[in-house]
């Protein structure tokens, strides 16, 4: 793929919702879809589907059988397409693309180096080369003991994959661990043709600026990121109980989601400092993941959720780890768009 084709210019727009479907077919069938998710062991495999919108992520509902289908709307007609390991699809404003990469003999440091390569490589070709925001998904996140650990390990082939890195223009970002078994690597990414604005959260040390105690390679993303069309949600990236770079409340699970929730509330007060007219708490424009290391919890997590932000913000539960062993619950959102 030397470039995407032009397409006419439409105003730039993402529209995100969850949805209960028995198939993504007809979710499929609309010509604004950008993309759709499967989650769970009742979701489609994304082989079964044959069509590079569809990817079904390997982490189980929680609290539900079936989960619902995660929608990607964008503003006009979708044009889709396969270029080596990527798949894809854009509308002339944003770009959708996924990879999935099994993991060598090296392990996931090198799945995640070779991956990011591959990725590197097709978007800064693509027509689309601002990266806005990136999910990464892999099994068995913090096996590994010291800078063995899977996760430290991935973050240093990440950064071997994309060469060099500016920090000025990181993506929001998301890395999960499923507990599916399978060595591979799940990554998938929004894309613009203009850049949008990276926000750090002023409660936290920046990820990339971790001090070393977290491993040879600081994990590379922003804590959200401020699209460059109001049509398109503030981008918020995976969040836990972290104040400074330190974890908080090992102990405690309510501390830990009250900690997180407050850490968001931070976020959209930096981005409101940009974009005044984002709502300022999370509320029916709202579209949260959140993931949950111990199913038992799901119950506890669900009411303390619904006692801070009550019954109108949409949200997923899903049965994963998170990248530090000590935290029990991570948050990540989309949040200021609605229809």
């Amino acid at each position: 793929m030397s470039s995407a084709p032009d397409r006419p210019s439409a105003p730039q727009r993402l529209a995100v919702d969850y949805i209960h479907a028995p198939t993504p077919h007809a979710l499929l069938g609309l010509q604004e879809t950008l993309a759709v998710f499967g989650f769970g062991a009742l979701a489609p495999m994304t082989s079964a589907i044959d069509d590079p919108r569809y990817l079904r992520v390997p982490l189980s509902p929680l609290r539900e059988a079936a989960a619902p289908f995660e929608v990607w709307r964008a503003a006009g007609p979708v044009a889709t397409g396969r270029d080596g390991a990527v798949r894809y699809s854009h509308d002339g404003t944003l770009m959708f693309g996924a990879v999935e990469w099994e993991e060598p003999a090296g392990g996931i440091l090198q799945a995640s180096a070779h991956a990011y390569a591959a990725i590197a490589a097709f978007w800064r070709q693509s027509g689309y080369p601002h990266l806005l925001r990136i999910w990464n998904y892999f099994d068995a996140i913090t096996d590994g003991d010291g800078d063995a650990e899977r996760y430290r390990q991935f973050c240093v082939g990440r950064v071997q994959g994309l060469g060099e890195v500016d920090t000025r223009v990181l993506p929001a970002a998301t890395a999960i661990g499923s507990r599916d078994g399978r060595r591979v690597l799940q990554v998938y990414w929004l894309a613009a043709r203009e850049p949008g604005l990276p926000l750090e959260n002023p409660r936290q040390v920046s990820a990339y600026r971790y001090p070393r105690e977290y491993g040879p390679q600081s994990p590379t993303f922003a804590r959200a990121l401020l699209p460059p069309s109001p049509r398109v949600p503030l981008l918020l990236s995976g969040t836990a109980s972290i104040v400074g770079h330190a974890s908080q409340h090992a102990d405690s699970l309510r501390a830990q989601l009250d900690e997180t929730l407050t850490n968001l509330d931070s976020l959209l007060g930096a981005a409101r400092e940009h974009a005044p007219s984002l709502p300022a708490h999370m509320d029916a424009s709202s579209r949260l993941k959140v993931y949950v290391s111990d199913a038992g919890d799901a119950e506890a997590v669900a009411a303390q959720l619904e006692a801070r932000l009550g019954t109108r913000v949409p949200w997923l539960m899903l049965h994963a780890d998170v990248c530090r062993r000590e935290l029990l619950v991570e948050i990540e959102g989309m949040h200021g768009v609605t229809g």
